[in-house]
């Protein structure tokens, strides 16, 4: 775990000297803090490698089992403060660590893409929630059937055999943009190959497109108007 540790910090210190625009400019007497940002988005994302997601558990696993490796962790307020601070930091480290990803090898001509709904309130509180207005709204998850308030996470992978698929791109809307609208508008599709997808994705004008990338979109079958339902969810496509 220790070694885990030391490689992490290693590949952000690396990340941050190869990216300038990570590094944040202070116009105070602090512009230099002991805890360096590094150490921050070390400490954040080891926290989650170990499976501690909930913030105030992650930073009180850190300071109860790696404090003599932190030993200038900031309090628990500070550490949140940094954070929010450095949020648009987390793009570049992804897509830098994707890149790495890309060039160790796991490269495949099969994609799969979906939307997860990010709940933040949900059945009668969905029309009158006022949290993160500016990028959240109104939606509708038809897996769970249940209206709520929240965006999206619209994700592209690679498709692995045995394992969960690897990030491509990924992009985040409001719970009320279709995942269609999505893909088409936020989502760089892939170079070439077979893109899997549910019966949300099923365009034509979609499909033509991708086929000009030499993409092939592949999706369940719709029912048409008068089908039965029975008719098109027993196709091999479906399955």
């Amino acid at each position: 775990m220790e070694h885990q540790l030391i490689q992490l910090y290693v590949w952000v210190c690396q990340a941050y000297d190869k990216h300038s625009i990570l590094k944040v400019q202070r116009m105070s007497n602090n512009h230099q803090p002991a805890f360096t940002d590094q150490e921050l988005v070390t400490v954040y994302l080891f926290g989650h490698l170990q499976g501690h997601f909930l913030q105030r558990r992650l930073y009180d696993y850190m300071g109860r089992h790696w404090s003599a490796w932190f030993p200038d962790l900031p309090s628990y307020q500070a550490f949140n403060s940094r954070l929010n601070q450095l949020s648009s930091s987390f793009a570049l480290l992804l897509e830098e660590l994707l890149n790495e990803f890309a060039i160790q090898g796991f490269q495949t001509t099969d994609h799969v893409v979906d939307s997860l709904p990010i709940i933040l309130a949900k059945g009668s509180r969905a029309d009158s929630a006022k949290v993160a207005r500016e990028v959240a709204n109104k939606g509708y998850c038809s897996t769970k059937k249940l209206y709520y308030h929240g965006i999206k996470v619209h994700l592209l992978g690679q498709r692995r055999v045995k394992q969960l698929p690897l990030p491509e791109a990924v992009a985040l809307t409001a719970a009320s943009v279709h995942d269609l609208t999505a893909f088409r508008q936020e989502v760089e599709p892939p170079a070439f190959g077979i893109l899997f997808a549910d019966k949300a994705y099923k365009d034509e004008l979609t499909k033509t497109e991708l086929a000009k990338r030499q993409v092939e979109l592949c999706t369940p079958d719709k029912c048409q108007r008068g089908q039965e339902k029975e008719a098109a969810s027993n196709s091999l496509w479906s399955r």
